[in-house]
């Protein structure tokens, strides 16, 4: 890992000296997320029913693996994000290529609910801690005023992972098996996590004598926008037709922490992270339930993750000309839409409707939550602060799938289940509209 750098450092040679390195961080991020896919509920949701029919597991048996990955990570992410913010994401992001790796080969060879509980309870843990936070936040440290639509190729390789990854790995599914398929899948995450980490991820531009952006001056104007009369934070000037400048001011953790914003932001996010993951989570099994076969059911996930995946770069250009919270209570509004045509799908067009509307909102909230804290508070201190807020996140959030798969196991359907991720969302769009923006401290000079 790198350390607070007492001179300039140089730049991999491998990458095009006239090209901006912040791009090298966003392409290796993309190939990351991609790579880190079968930790997250889409890709997760295609084994349901194999490991169920198999080993005769319930559902809540099998999605506690699920909930306690979501808990790791969350804890985890308390002593990862100072960590990224010292030293950078390279070396956590490393090591969590190999701890990935291990946990999908223990899953194979499973054979008690205990060994999945720890295997994928791991590897998803430091994906989320690792991969989730160290990406986001290296991004973030490179990109100021093209951080959405940075951070929106960076969730666009998640979500298009999540998208491919379940088409490719069925033909395996279906001929070999689902121990053969996460074998396929440790592989995937051995060589497209670790090694692109070491090679590429580097903590902040400055440590190399560059600026956010690529620009040459901390004030330097983008050259494609006036400037307007007011000044941004930091005393920089703003730019017309856009809430991003050139530097922003950072507030610390001990500035944030008790402010009403910054909790509000914990309930919008975990009340997304909630009731997004149970339907990532269930969404196939809950299809194939009502008699749609297991391949055009994996269509679905592919389909809304897809739809996610190419509506993100729409998103990120959104998120950088209006404030982060209004794209994120428009992401809740689209899954409200979708829970309601998810509770009467029973065929496959509505499926696809579901898909359409639920992908729509997950490409605006996957770009919201990844840039919330940056944006609200600042590049310097955005590890340390989500790092802070994760494990009271994480609490709240992970109740999602657990509950879902309860509600099935009691009742033999999800209908209850959706309509409380409904209400959740509901919930969530309300305490974003309530988190208003910090105003920055009036002797604020440069970014802290």
């Amino acid at each position: 890992m790198e350390s607070g750098p007492a001179r300039i450092q140089q730049l991999p040679r491998l990458w095009p000296s006239r090209a901006y390195y912040g791009w090298a961080i966003v392409f290796t991020s993309f190939f990351i997320s991609i790579a880190q896919v079968p930790m997250y509920g889409p890709v997760f949701s295609v084994f349901v029913k194999p490991i169920e029919d198999e080993l005769g597991w319930s559902r809540t048996t099998i999605t506690v693996a699920f909930t306690v990955g979501s808990l790791g990570g969350a804890m985890l992410a308390s002593v990862v994000g100072p960590i990224v913010d010292r030293y950078g994401a390279r070396g956590v992001m490393s090591v969590t290529g190999l701890l990935v790796t291990a946990g999908l080969l223990a899953i194979a060879a499973m054979t008690e609910p205990w060994h999945f509980w720890v295997a994928y309870g791991v590897a998803r843990t430091v994906s989320v801690a690792g991969v989730g936070l160290g990406t986001s936040v290296a991004i973030a440290n490179w990109f100021i005023r093209k951080r959405g639509r940075a951070i929106a190729m960076r969730a666009a390789g998640q979500r298009s992972g999540q998208a491919i990854v379940p088409l490719l790995i069925l033909p395996v599914l279906l001929t070999l098996g689902w121990r053969e398929s996460f074998v396929v899948l440790a592989v995937v995450a051995a060589l497209f996590i670790t090694i692109p980490s070491l090679m590429f991820i580097r903590r902040r531009p400055e440590d190399f004598g560059l600026r956010p952006d690529g620009d040459s001056a901390p004030d330097q104007p983008h050259p494609n926008l006036p400037p307007s009369r007011g000044k941004g934070p930091g005393g920089v000037p703003a730019f017309a037709g856009t809430t991003i400048v050139a530097e922003e001011y950072s507030w610390t953790l001990r500035q944030v922490r008790a402010t009403r914003t910054l909790w509000l932001l914990t309930l919008g996010m975990a009340a997304g992270l909630s009731a997004q993951i149970a339907i990532n989570v269930h969404a196939v099994a809950n299809f194939e339930d009502k008699g749609i076969s297991q391949g055009l059911a994996v269509t679905v996930a592919s389909i809304f993750t897809g739809v996610a995946a190419v509506s993100m770069m729409g998103w990120g250009m959104l998120v950088e000309r209006i404030h982060v919270r209004y794209v994120s209570m428009a992401a809740m509004g689209l899954f409200f839409l979708a829970m309601g045509v998810l509770l009467v799908a029973d065929t496959y067009p509505m499926a696809v409707l579901f898909a359409v509307l639920f992908g729509l909102g997950t490409g605006g909230w996957t770009v919201a939550q990844m840039i919330m804290i940056p944006n609200y508070f600042g590049r310097l201190h955005a590890g340390s602060i989500k790092g802070f807020i994760s494990p009271v996140e994480g609490l709240l959030g992970i109740s999602g799938p657990l509950v879902a798969a309860f509600v099935f196991d009691a009742t033999g359907s999800y209908d209850a289940a959706f309509v409380a991720a409904a209400a959740t969302f509901a919930v969530g769009c309300a305490a974003f509209y309530l988190a208003k923006p910090l105003r920055v401290p009036a002797t604020a000079g440069a970014a802290a």
